[in-house]
């Protein structure tokens, strides 16, 4: 009864190695473009404030295979373009941030799940932050979000909008960023910000909060007393879809400049930083069930012998399920010994070709991937 009781614990624990394995494609692979791209947009879909990320690199991609679906593991970077998140603009459309104007990078750890085929983000974790290494003199300098005298010649720059607009008043939505630059007559601002249509009273203007109501986003350069400002109109942008995803624009997002805070300091608007982060811990930790490359033998001896140190972890397996059945766990414990089995099958195969005295071939990376626009 005991020997059956161990044949069916054993088969369990076979059935288990032979559905979960971690495989490792290619970061330029076209599963893994998929894969980054679902990413992307959903990542953009969750970002309420400030301008759409771009993909620039896929960093590391691991597909964890289950019955009920496999699990992506993914590390991707992405870089702030120059389209608001209300611009309806598809992204492949826009434009990078350049570095000379201060480049905002994300660096993402992203978690998704492939049913039936389709795929869907169920976990992510992000880092945003300035690239300031090609900033050069005379070049602008990005200033926080509240910096006084800059949001001062927003609002000079607004009123002149409004003054050159028929029959509607506009109203300060958003601040998207706001830089300084020394010219030969002296220092100027440079700001991109979202207007909303207005409904005011008297001199108090408040942004309709309706669908239809149109917003718009705004470029002015200069000082208060004169400047230059250019706007982007658009409407019922919180209907309108990226005709390259599925991912829906996000909704308006709302006025924060007379809620930020002097402690406030960003200069940036960042990428939203966490969501379900244990799910994203649990899909990171079958890290002990990947394959482990073996190092070839020293090339000071041609036709290595396998010695005992050598049939060591081979040797390891059998204490391992030994452990595993005994404590009559069905999770973590099979992938354990799963990752003792793939190990002992690796050493085995990366020792054959040093017996065949064949010169062994080196492990050719496959990630991180190719850059799209720049370090």
């Amino acid at each position: 009864m005991q020997c059956l009781r161990f044949v069916v614990a054993l088969g369990l624990l076979m059935g288990t190695w032979a559905q979960i394995n971690v495989l490792h494609p290619e970061c330029d692979s076209p599963e893994a473009d998929e894969a980054a791209i679902v990413a992307q947009d959903y990542l953009n879909s969750q970002h309420s404030h400030g301008y759409k990320y771009i993909l620039n690199r896929i960093e590391d991609i691991k597909i964890i295979t289950k019955p009920d679906g496999d699990i992506y593991v993914m590390e991707i970077d992405l870089l702030e373009t120059d389209c608001h998140v209300l611009d309806p603009t598809p992204i492949s459309n826009c434009t990078v941030r350049p570095k000379v104007l201060t480049a905002v990078e994300g660096d993402c750890d992203v978690v998704l799940k492939n049913t039936s085929g389709a795929l869907t983000v169920t976990a992510f974790k992000c880092k945003t932050s300035e690239s300031t290494e090609d900033i050069c003199l005379g070049c602008p300098t990005l200033l926080s979000l509240n910096d006084t005298e800059a949001l001062d010649f927003v609002k000079a720059s607004l009123v002149t909008f409004n003054n050159m607009t028929e029959n509607m008043t506009f109203s300060l939505l958003e601040v998207g960023r706001m830089s300084s630059q020394i010219v030969s007559g002296g220092p100027i601002y440079l700001a991109e910000y979202v207007v909303a249509e207005a409904n005011c009273t008297g001199d108090v203007c408040e942004p309709l909060n309706d669908a239809m109501a149109t917003r718009g986003i705004c470029s002015a350069k200069g000082l208060n007393s004169e400047h230059t400002i250019d706007c982007k109109m658009f409407s019922n942008l919180n209907t309108v879809v990226d005709t390259n995803s599925s991912a829906p624009v996000s909704p308006p997002v709302h006025a924060h400049t007379g809620s930020i805070s002097s402690s406030h300091g960003l200069r940036h608007h960042k990428l939203t930083p966490l969501h379900d982060p244990l799910i994203l811990l649990s899909a990171e930790s079958p890290e002990s069930a990947e394959v482990v490359p073996v190092a070839p033998a020293p090339a000071a001896d041609p036709v290595p012998a396998v010695n005992s140190s050598q049939a060591a972890p081979a040797a390891d397996a059998a204490p391992a399920a030994d452990a595993a059945i005994s404590s009559g766990s069905h999770s973590s414990q099979n992938i354990d010994f799963h990752s003792h089995f793939k190990r002992d099958v690796v050493a085995v195969v990366a020792d054959t070709p040093a017996v065949a005295h064949s010169v062994p071939v080196p492990l050719v990376p496959v990630c991180p991937g190719r850059i799209r626009f720049f370090d």
